[in-house]
């Protein structure tokens, strides 16, 4: 596949391909169609039939060039193939256009200091595992640092100190990006302001500019109670998620709360439904 996007990349071999399109032709029409020399065609035709688009046969003191139509429908299903991963539905594809969307939306709203103080957020989520369990994913940092990121990034420095008046610090960057070659992502920093637990969590916390100011400041509050009985017990979780001290710069910031935050509970969700499927199989077995 790599020779053939290699071929075809090249607007005279395309020209050919183009020609020979219409129907077999040999050499010299082609050169002559093509307004090339004919040792430039001869070179170009011998690529293109290395990498499998065209095959040629001699007749008399010609050589004649056909075009392979499986090679350029392989090529179009491999091309539609990635197109079709780009437009699942809900997929990385969908989620890049919507921040955009959201991106243009929120600049056009910043035009001065304060523009989303007050805007707010809610997240609510059934979570599978009692309260002491998630409670567990929201202050130990070996387990928040598993889901406290949209997909497509890590955390890559992370404090939690689960306590009034704790340090929060929380650094990412992309996902793939393994070995920290890449710039951060993003850092925030903020303070635990209420700690109760296995019923509320609160805290401040402000992403950080690239020049090191505050873009503003997030007011999160975690509620957390039982639902259901027995080895069924999981948990409501809401959160509420309010915004003070924007500044002009923090729209990109904004921009993304909705999407990345929400995606960031998706991850808790999907952990903790794992956990609890692996927990309720082992307590089956103990039992029998």
């Amino acid at each position: 596949m790599d020779a053939l996007l290699i071929a075809l990349a090249d607007p005279a071999r395309w020209r050919l391909v183009s020609l020979l399109a219409e129907r077999p032709r040999p050499v010299g029409v082609l050169a002559r169609l093509a307004e090339a020399r004919q040792p430039q065609t001869t070179k170009h035709l011998q690529t293109l039939e290395r990498a499998g688009v065209v095959v040629s046969q001699r007749t008399g003191q010609r050589r004649i060039y056909a075009l392979r139509s499986a090679a350029l429908r392989d090529l179009a299903a491999a091309l539609g193939r990635l197109a079709d991963t780009a437009d699942q539905g809900s997929g990385p594809g969908e989620t890049f256009e919507r921040y955009g969307r959201g991106l243009d939306a929120e600049r056009l709203a910043a035009q001065g200091e304060g523009w989303a103080d007050g805007r707010s957020f809610t997240f609510p989520r059934s979570l599978a595992g009692r309260p002491e369990l998630v409670w567990r994913h929201l202050t130990e940092t070996a387990l928040l640092a598993r889901w406290w990121t949209p997909e497509d990034l890590r955390v890559s420095e992370l404090v939690f100190d689960a306590r009034p008046g704790g340090r929060i610090v929380q650094e990412y960057r992309d996902a793939e990006d393994t070995d920290g070659s890449d710039l951060v992502a993003g850092r925030a920093e903020g303070v635990v302001e209420d700690v109760r637990p296995g019923e509320r969590l609160a805290y401040r916390l402000s992403p950080l500019l690239p020049g090191g100011g505050v873009a503003f400041t997030a007011h999160v509050d975690l509620g957390l109670r039982p639902t259901g009985t027995g080895a069924g017990t999981g948990t409501r979780l809401d959160v509420r998620y309010r915004i003070t001290d924007s500044t002009v710069d923090s729209a990109d910031f904004v921009a993304g709360i909705e999407i990345g935050f929400g995606q960031s509970l998706d991850k808790l969700a999907a952990i903790l439904a794992t956990e609890h499927d692996t927990d309720t199989d082992t307590d089956t077995r103990s039992t029998t």
